[in-house]
């Protein structure tokens, strides 16, 4: 069994993987610091189910950041739940800080669009410092994207929580469905990650990329970025789903 074929089998089974040195520590250092400058000039504060920082639609702020976009490690398993003609919904970054608790758990898709059959979004959490209990790592329960549930009901013991530990540079995939949520930093520093949000072609974007992305980075793009981004006709074009490519 190759390591895609196991990480597919896991997020068929559990609802997630994890995938390890996706990228090197090198690289994630990069990444967090471009993150963090992204953070001073544009950063916000979230509230949605815990505190953290927020930076939104990363592929317009820093190149830097591109290479999830497609990287060949992590779409092949996108592409085996959501199909080749898959968009990147959004790229945005989650930032728990010092004294940041403990974000409800939850699931990322409607109740109107939970699909126990075929998921119409995965979530890919780029771990760009080493995900530990005491920094907060995203917290993920077993199974339950197939509860047809988007939140756990009031009064449900939860008696199997995973937390997701792994060194920087890794890489938490998972079906959107799946009940999930940042866990609290009692460390001294800030928790970076990177959220890059997959949806099936029918899909609006969640935050679109057109939005702000400089005319003149476009050649930079390859051909699978653009398609991803919806951005074979350039930056202009209407945009907003399939449904406005006539």
């Amino acid at each position: 069994m190759s390591d895609t074929e196991k990480a597919i089998q896991e997020i068929d089974v559990y609802g997630f993987t994890v995938l390890e040195s996706v990228i090197s520590s090198d690289e994630a250092a990069a990444m967090r610091e471009a993150l963090i400058v992204c953070m001073e000039e544009h950063g916000t504060d979230s509230n949605h189910r815990g505190t953290a920082g927020h930076v939104s639609n990363l592929p317009t702020m820093d190149k830097i950041f591109w290479p999830t976009i497609d990287h060949p490690r992590t779409l092949p398993i996108l592409e085996h739940f959501l199909g080749t003609n898959l968009i990147l919904g959004s790229l945005n970054s989650r930032i728990v800080r010092p004294g940041d608790g403990l974000q409800g758990l939850h699931s990322d898709i409607p109740e109107s669009m939970l699909n126990m059959v075929s998921p119409i979004m995965l979530n890919t959490v780029w771990m760009l410092d080493d995900f530990t209990e005491q920094m907060g790592a995203t917290r993920v329960i077993p199974g339950t994207h197939r509860s047809g549930l988007v939140q756990p009901p009031e009064g449900l013991e939860l008696k199997h929580v995973v937390t997701a530990l792994a060194p920087a540079g890794s890489v938490l995939v998972f079906n959107g469905q799946t009940w999930h949520g940042g866990g609290a930093n009692n460390a001294d520093k800030n928790r970076h990650a990177l959220f890059g949000h997959y949806r099936k072609h029918m899909c609006v974007f969640q935050l679109d990329p057109h939005d702000g992305f400089p005319p003149e980075w476009y050649d930079d793009l390859n051909d699978r970025q653009k398609q991803l981004m919806r951005m074979q006709r350039g930056v202009g074009e209407l945009h907003a789903a399939d449904a406005h490519f006539r």
